[in-house]
């Protein structure tokens, strides 16, 4: 039906993603063919398309949600911050330079040529776009040459669906609030509001709802329950608290991450959240550093800034005295080059040029330069011989003799290391964990006697439809479908 459908949401984290997510699977079961788009996203969690880019990770999950490969147009602009004053901005999938906020509202209208000339192919390939905005359109300093809300919603002549979360409190007046800061044609794009996250009684809610049909002349087209404990995989920001309950035996494993200031692909880690067995902690600048079997260094944005902070807390220390009593240590992209002699960035990839000594637990030292790799993998670990698919990408390389005793086969380029000692291992590959066959080795390899193998993909797949059931169940569908269909 070649039609659009936007969702903004009144702050960050009220659940567009999510909702978006859900609405692509619902679409997908109508025969549909439907994709995600998503014009800008600031996010350090990625992933690999098909076509050889890079894109946000919640709209790689949509395109799973939509039974379709993750394609570059389908987030073409993409922002990855470097400190809290620049991000590494990727066009279309390509990392094009690094530039400051200043600089990147500047660019924006080239930006913009970009963002329409992947939306108008998508539009030609699919019956319907479900796109997400960022942040809230009631920023009103960042209207001007707005690429990621309302002036993309003007720009092709879409309509808009508002969503809030009651979760927070104050729902109604984000809603009302944030349609008020907008201007008259963008208040006619809203075609009414959902509300995120609901516990209790919805005969409570009522009133509320007809007030605000009432005072805005816009309707109500659902209200979603809070799903408690649904996985969907976070856009950027980090769930401290897991959902699901370790079993109550001795076979456990304790896992420590450190929360790095630019930490990316956390995603990585979810895959072990939802292992009966595992008991992970990520750990953030004040928390103590609790006892663990298996300590794993995530992927980095700014990986020598990192590796400072690392050092002023205190990781450097505890990392050995773990080592010593017989801990593993797992490093994933930065964290694996930060297991190395030596970091060096002569171009400034990632900030200031120079060099930094890593924590010299392996024999290697690795190099920054503005080539990235960018690549879907699979092949066996050494580990059990256990077969996985992940994916790379990380800017650089890295040599030494701690590469002579590789974690993978030969069908990556970086093959990684494991310690002469058995305790350390690192790579380049995200998602291993993602995939039962490793997931089960690398576990047995960290301590763990007996792990249970369970499938991740499988129970991913099940979250997407528990979260399509409620949507469909709760939210009025026949009206969002008029609201892709009819001009605004």
């Amino acid at each position: 039906m070649h039609a659009t459908i936007m969702i903004q949401g009144t702050t960050s984290d009220a659940g567009k993603s999510i909702f978006a997510t859900g609405l692509c699977r619902v679409l997908k079961r109508k025969g549909y063919r439907v994709a995600p788009f998503k014009p800008q996203n600031m996010a350090l969690n990625s992933a690999v398309t098909i076509d050889g880019g890079e894109i946000g990770r919640a709209q790689a999950v949509q395109a799973q949600a939509c039974g379709i490969p993750a394609q570059s147009d389908m987030n073409p602009v993409l922002l990855k911050p470097n400190s809290d004053c620049d991000a590494q901005v990727i066009i279309q999938g390509k990392a094009l330079s690094n530039m400051d906020a200043k600089a990147f509202h500047n660019y924006k209208s080239r930006a913009m040529n970009a963002v329409l000339e992947s939306y108008h192919r998508l539009n030609k390939e699919f019956d319907c776009i479900v796109v997400e905005g960022a942040g809230s359109p009631a920023e009103i300093n960042l209207r001007d040459n707005d690429i990621a809300n309302m002036g993309f919603a003007e720009a092709v002549d879409c309509n808009v669906v508002l969503i809030a979360d009651i979760d927070r409190g104050g729902v109604f007046a984000h809603l009302l609030g944030t349609l008020e800061v907008l201007s008259q044609s963008e208040q006619q794009r809203i075609r009414g509001f959902i509300i995120n996250r609901f516990r209790g009684d919805l005969a409570l809610l009522k009133p509320g709802l007809e007030w605000l049909q009432q005072r805005t002349g816009k309707p109500v087209l659902g209200v979603l329950p809070y799903l408690q404990g649904l996985h969907i995989e976070a856009e950027d920001s980090i769930k401290l608290h897991r959902d699901t309950a370790v079993a109550a035996d001795n076979d456990i494993l304790r896992i420590v991450v450190p929360v790095l200031p630019r930490i990316s692909n956390h995603t990585d880690f979810d895959a072990l959240r939802q292992h009966p067995q595992v008991q992970l902690t990520f750990i953030g600048p004040a928390d103590t550093i609790p006892a663990c079997d298996l300590i794993i260094l995530p992927g980095s944005k700014s990986v020598r800034d990192d590796l400072d902070w690392l050092k002023q807390q205190g990781w450097t220390s505890h990392i050995q005295k773990h080592l010593r009593y017989g801990g593993k240590l797992i490093g994933i992209c930065g964290g694996f080059q930060i297991l190395g002699q030596h970091i060096h960035d002569p171009e400034g990839v990632e900030g200031s040029a120079g060099s930094s000594c890593g924590l010299g637990l392996l024999d290697m030292q690795s190099t920054l330069s503005t080539d990235k790799t960018l690549t879907p993998t699979t092949g066996r670990l050494s580990l059990d011989d256990a077969a996985f698919t992940a994916y790379e990408i990380h800017c650089g390389i890295s040599e030494g003799h701690a590469l002579d005793k590789p974690l993978t086969d030969k069908s990556t380029g970086c093959r990684g290391a494991i310690s002469e000692d058995n305790q350390i291992l690192g790579c380049y590959l995200h998602g291993l964990f993602d995939h039962t066959e490793a997931c089960t080795a690398l576990l047995r390899w960290a301590g763990l006697t007996n792990p249970v193998s369970i499938d991740y993909q499988l129970l991913h797949e099940k979250e997407i439809d528990r979260l399509a059931d409620a949507i469909e169940t709760h939210i009025d569908i026949p009206a969002l479908l008029d609201a892709m269909r009819q001009p605004t």
